[in-house]
């Protein structure tokens, strides 16, 4: 398996995966929206997840751009919060 393991990610991901195969029977639930979220979060864990991803930018290469962006976005505003307590905490 490719990338850290990570028990947190693979319940995410999962979970949303999960959320996705009810979505498509529910109509209230996008379903393949939480599926894409899923092999979003697994991407780095499982190869079938990271060839499910390059199939999502194959079709929709804006849109995985800009999720992928928006991971980028949200890493470094966590780090940033996290020197800030740092800073804040002797």
């Amino acid at each position: 398996m490719p990338g850290r393991p990570s028990l947190a990610r693979k319940v995410a991901g999962f979970g949303l995966i999960g959320l996705g195969v009810l979505g498509t029977v529910l109509p209230i639930l996008q379903g393949i929206l939480f599926m894409a979220l899923g092999l979003f979060v697994l991407r780095d864990q499982y190869d079938w997840a990271r060839q499910g991803m390059t199939k999502l930018h194959a079709r929709w290469p804006r849109q995985v751009e800009g999720v992928e962006a928006l991971e980028a976005r949200m890493i470094g505003w966590c780090r940033q919060q996290g020197e800030r307590l740092r800073r804040l905490l002797p």
